[in-house]
């Protein structure tokens, strides 16, 4: 059996029985066990194992090698999602494993990583959309986000070379109309929910810009009546797997904020708090209010986000303010801060968003009371150069 030396003598070539070359080289040692760890390159010729084995131990030499990933896309995925997202919240996990298990390994999930294609991954998403109950674009967006960033850690890992849904085309995604509370409106708004079961609910959310889980997560300690402030640091929200309870977790972006409503809102927490304390003395034993939540039911339980939306929902309906939501009471505050003179930064401030600039592009339009007003103050200034012309 003829025999070479292989290059620096990092291994020896052979030539094997069934006519292929090969030869047997040393990467490293096991980190657990300490033992040698040897891998093979093959060839059909002497000359081309030794090219294959020169490169091997220059990328060994450097630094830069790692075992060519030999694991599927699904199996890569599992080891992913176990292993690399570990700082997610639950209801994020829950996510990432229904569109894993639902759209990404039943298209794509037997596949080797390494011959893992742009194309492949575009097909999943063409086909998605045009399936008898299509996925929104924002939909496929959520998972291209999933896909791209466990694709992303195998190139960090150098498990593949590049991440081939960089150059995927994803669908646009159409701004949803924004639906507001404005001008004469909130007034009828108010005049409606008087006397309502969730009247505080909507007006505390309407007068201070908070989104949903923020409002039902708002707890007692963070209500500062002396001070007139709210600290804004969680929100309530549902686990999502069966069974799934609702509880206290940081905000979406992790990034808390105090603001401070007006007086008013401050005086509608202050009458909750007083009802609050009547309800825990009729319940006595049976109060449950663990999180201490500043809106519950009469048992001291969390309020259903469902049960709210609905209510919102007959209310605005009853007013002919169709396709108003209970974010919407979030965007009406907005444009009610900027009617009555908020800078674009306070604002910001408030909603809790990362840039001004994001505000106002998300809330500078323009009501029929904020035309009016700019109108007037033209013709003022008209008049007042025609006084002084």
């Amino acid at each position: 059996m003829a025999r070479g030396r292989a290059p620096n003598g990092s291994g020896t070539i052979r030539k094997r029985s069934d006519g292929r070359w090969e030869c047997k080289y040393c990467v490293g040692n096991d980190p657990g066990t300490g033992k040698i760890i040897r891998k093979s390159v093959y060839g059909k010729s002497e000359s081309e194992v030794a090219k294959k084995l020169r490169k091997a131990t220059a990328s060994i030499d450097d630094g830069t090698y790692t075992e060519a990933a030999k694991l599927t896309v699904g199996q890569w995925f599992d080891v992913w999602y176990k292993d690399f997202t570990g700082d997610l919240k639950p209801s994020t996990l829950s996510q990432y494993d229904t569109y894993i298990k639902t759209h990404i390994k039943p298209h794509m999930g037997a596949l080797p990583l390494s011959s893992l294609s742009t194309h492949t991954i575009q097909s999943l998403y063409n086909k998605l959309q045009r399936q008898d109950k299509p996925l929104s674009p924002k939909t496929i967006r959520n998972l291209h986000g999933i896909l791209h960033s466990c694709l992303e850690k195998a190139v960090g890992l150098a498990y593949i070379r590049v991440n081939p849904s960089d150059a995927c085309t994803l669908p646009r995604v159409e701004a949803r109309e924004m639906k507001t509370i404005a001008d004469d409106d909130v007034g009828r708004f108010l005049d409606a929910i008087r006397g309502h079961e969730y009247e505080t609910v909507f007006a505390v959310d309407l007068f201070s810009g908070l989104r949903q889980g923020e409002l039902l997560g708002l707890t007692w300690g963070a209500v500062d009546f002396k001070k007139g402030r709210i600290r804004v640091y969680r929100q309530l929200q549902k686990e999502r797997k069966v069974g799934g309870d609702f509880r206290l977790v940081s905000l979406k972006n992790s990034k808390e904020r105090t603001i401070t409503p007006p007086p008013h809102v401050m005086r509608l927490l202050e009458a909750i708090k007083l009802q609050q304390n009547k309800d825990r003395l009729r319940a006595g034993e049976a109060w449950q209010n663990s999180m201490n939540l500043v809106f519950t039911n009469a048992a001291g339980r969390y309020v259903s986000p469902s049960t709210v939306y609905k209510s919102l929902k007959r209310v605005v309906d009853g007013l002919g303010l169709d396709g108003v939501r209970f974010h919407d009471l979030r965007h009406s505050y907005a444009l009610l801060s900027l009617q009555n003179g908020d800078d674009p930064k306070t604002l910001q401030q408030n909603m809790g968003h990362h840039a001004a600039g994001f505000t106002l592009d998300r809330y500078g339009h323009s009501s029929d009371q904020m035309k009016r007003a700019s109108a007037d103050r033209m013709e003022a200034l008209i008049a007042s150069l025609k006084r002084n012309g």
